[in-house]
C-alpha cells in the first residue's frame, strides 16, 4: 500500500511539473514595410535633373580613332624598321664575305706550312687533329620583321564615359527626369592613388548638391579620405581598372545617398517571434502569437487599407500580451504565469514594436522588463539579444 501511495505520490508531481514547464518555440517572420524618406516631396513634384562635372571624356569612338592613328603610325615605323633590317642584311653579308677570304687565306697558308712538315710529323698533327682545316663562318640569315596587323582595341582597358553617360546613371527612384523642381549638381574630382606600407589606397573627392525649388537642401561630399583599395602597391595594380571600379562605386553612392534622402521605399524585413506551445493555460499567447505573426505577413505597403486592417490584427495580440503581463508572479517560478512567460512576452512586444518602427513604444517595454529583470534568467543568447536590443534603441542617428 505504502509503495502504491508513492508510485502514485511521483506520478501526481510529475505530472504537476509538466503542466508548469513551458515549452517556449521561436520563428522567424517575414513582411514587409514602407520606409519614409528624410525629406518628401508631393508625388506631384517628383521631377529631377541631373548636371555631372568631372575629368572624364572619352567614348568609345574616341578609342578606336586614336587606335587607327596609332596604327597608321606603327605601319609608319614598320617600312623604316624593314628599309633598316634589309640594310643591315646586306653589310652582314659582307662581313660575311671578308671573313670567309680571311678564312681561306689563313688555311691556305696554314696548309703550305703543314706540307713543309715530316710525313710522320703531318701523321701525329693529323692524329691529333692539329691539320689545317678552312673553318669559315655562317651565313647570315636574314628575318624579315613581322608586319604588324591592326586589331580592334578592347574597351575594357578604358574608361569609356563622359558627364552626360555619367548623368544617366543618376536616379531617383519613384521620381522622373522630366523637370528640375529637383536639380542634383555632382562634381567629381580625379582620382588619386597613394602607397601606404605596401598596400594602395585611393580617394576622389566628389561633391552633391541637390535644389528642391530652387532652395539648398543638400551640399555634402564624399570620399574625401584615401580608402583602402588593394593589398597591392601602385606599381602592381592595373590603375585603369581600379579607377573605373571606384567609379561605380562614387555613382552608387550617390543613388544611394539620393534615394535614402528622397525616396519611398518597400522594405523586406524579419522578426523572430516566441510562443508558448502548451495547451490549456497558454492558449491565448498561441492565439496571440497567430494574431501578429498572420498579420505582420499581410502588410501592404502600396495598400493602406489592407495595412490599417493588419494592423488592427496585431493589436489583438498585442492586448492579450499585455493583458498576459498583469497576470505575472515574478516571485513564484512555479506559478502558471511566471517570469520565464513575461521574458518571452517582453521579448515579442520590444521586437516587434521595433520592427514595425516604432522606437518608442519598443523603449517603454524595454524599461518595464528592465525593471523586472531580476527575477528573470536570461541564457547567453538571450543577454546578447538584449544588448542587441538596448543598442537599437538607444543609439543616436
Amino acid at each position: 500500500m505504502k509503495l502504491n501511495h508513492l508510485i502514485a505520490s511521483l506520478f501526481l508531481a510529475s505530472m504537476f511539473t509538466q503542466a508548469n514547464a513551458q515549452s517556449i518555440s521561436t520563428t522567424p517572420i517575414g513582411y514587409q514595410i514602407m520606409k519614409e524618406p528624410k525629406i518628401k516631396i508631393d508625388q506631384s513634384s517628383r521631377l529631377f535633373s541631373v548636371s555631372v562635372n568631372s575629368p572624364y571624356n572619352l567614348t568609345a569612338d574616341n578609342v578606336i580613332a586614336q587606335s587607327k592613328v596609332d596604327f597608321e603610325k606603327t605601319l609608319k615605323e614598320y617600312e623604316i624598321k624593314l628599309a633598316n633590317s634589309e640594310k643591315e642584311y646586306q653589310l652582314q653579308l659582307e662581313e660575311y664575305q671578308k671573313e670567309v677570304l680571311k678564312a681561306e687565306e689563313r688555311f691556305k697558308m696554314e696548309n703550305e706550312e703543314f706540307k713543309k712538315l715530316s710525313l710522320i710529323e703531318r701523321l701525329a698533327l693529323t692524329d691529333q687533329r692539329k691539320n689545317p682545316k678552312l673553318v669559315v663562318p655562317n651565313k647570315p640569315s636574314y628575318i624579315q620583321p613581322t608586319k604588324p596587323v591592326y586589331r580592334n582595341p578592347d574597351l575594357n582597358n578604358y574608361i569609356i564615359v563622359d558627364n552626360n553617360v555619367l548623368a544617366s546613371k543618376i536616379n531617383i527612384d519613384g521620381f522622373s527626369k522630366d523637370g528640375n523642381y529637383v536639380n542634383v549638381s555632382v562634381d567629381i574630382k580625379k582620382i588619386t592613388f597613394q602607397d601606404n606600407q605596401g598596400q594602395t589606397y585611393a580617394n576622389q573627392p566628389t561633391s552633391l548638391i541637390v535644389k528642391i525649388n530652387g532652395v539648398e537642401k543638400v551640399n555634402t561630399t564624399f570620399f574625401k579620405d584615401f580608402k583602402f583599395i588593394s593589398s597591392s602597391p601602385t606599381n602592381y595594380i592595373n590603375k585603369t581598372v581600379e579607377e573605373k571600379n571606384h567609379l561605380n562605386i562614387v555613382i552608387a553612392t550617390i543613388n544611394s545617398y539620393l534615394n535614402d534622402t528622397f525616396s519611398f521605399k518597400i522594405i523586406n524585413r524579419s522578426v523572430t517571434l516566441q510562443s508558448v506551445k502548451n495547451k490549456g493555460d497558454y492558449d491565448d499567447l498561441e492565439k496571440a502569437e497567430i494574431y501578429v505573426s498572420t498579420n505582420l505577413k499581410k502588410l501592404n505597403p502600396t495598400n493602406p487599407e489592407i495595412t490599417n486592417s493588419a494592423l488592427a490584427g496585431m493589436q489583438k495580440g498585442i492586448d492579450i500580451w499585455k493583458e498576459t503581463l498583469a497576470k505575472v508572479d515574478y516571485k513564484d517560478p512555479k506559478a502558471v504565469f511566471n517570469s520565464k512567460i513575461a521574458k518571452t512576452v517582453y521579448f515579442n512586444l520590444i521586437n516587434l514594436h521595433l520592427a514595425l518602427d516604432k522606437k518608442n513604444e519598443a523603449e517603454k517595454y524595454l524599461n518595464e522588463m528592465q525593471e523586472n529583470l531580476i527575477y528573470m534568467k536570461l541564457n547567453s543568447t538571450e543577454q546578447n539579444e538584449l544588448k542587441n536590443i538596448e543598442n537599437q534603441i538607444y543609439k543616436t542617428t
